[in-house]
């Protein structure tokens, strides 16, 4: 049975890097797959971090109008990186919200038992309301017309 890939996870290989101010050095910062660099990313996981919430649903939707907000702020400064990472907080919403409505505390592996997945359908059936709701906001970020041209922009010229 195949691990959790965080377990032999190499730093060092890993393009994002948490002593780099990625606002004032933006030519470092790597688009990636997904999530990727969510949690390092500075100073923008200070500035949409703390506002990235799913608990309940309506915490959920107050959380997502402010990243999207924050999104939308990005674009009108020509801010791609700051846009970028709120759209991958967006979701990271998503994504997080639907573990805890899948599984019981949002674990998916029993460390305990050589890392078994555990068995889905024990979460919690709030959790995917708020999931939807970061669903609907990701989803509108990443249709808005300037982000596409911009990230298509980006990845042509730094990959």
């Amino acid at each position: 049975m195949p691990k959790p890939s965080y377990l032999d996870f190499d730093n060092s290989a890993y393009p994002w890097k948490a002593d780099i101010d990625y606002r004032a050095h933006p030519e470092l910062y790597c688009v990636g797959k997904g999530e990727q660099g969510v949690l390092i990313c500075e100073p923008y996981k200070s500035e949409i971090g703390t506002h990235w919430r799913f608990r309940t649903p309506e915490i959920a939707t107050e959380s997502s109008k402010a990243i999207s907000k924050l999104f939308e702020a990005y674009l009108k400064t020509g801010d791609f990186v700051g846009a970028d990472m709120a759209r991958k907080y967006l979701q990271m919403g998503y994504t997080r919200a639907r573990r805890y409505a899948n599984y019981k505390g949002g674990k998916k592996y029993d460390k305990e038992q050589d890392y078994k997945r555990l068995q889905r359908g024990t979460g919690e059936t709030e959790k995917a309301e708020g999931a939807a709701i970061f669903y609907r906001s990701w989803k509108a970020a990443e249709a808005n017309p300037v982000y596409a041209a911009m990230k298509k922009r980006w990845k042509n010229e730094r990959g």
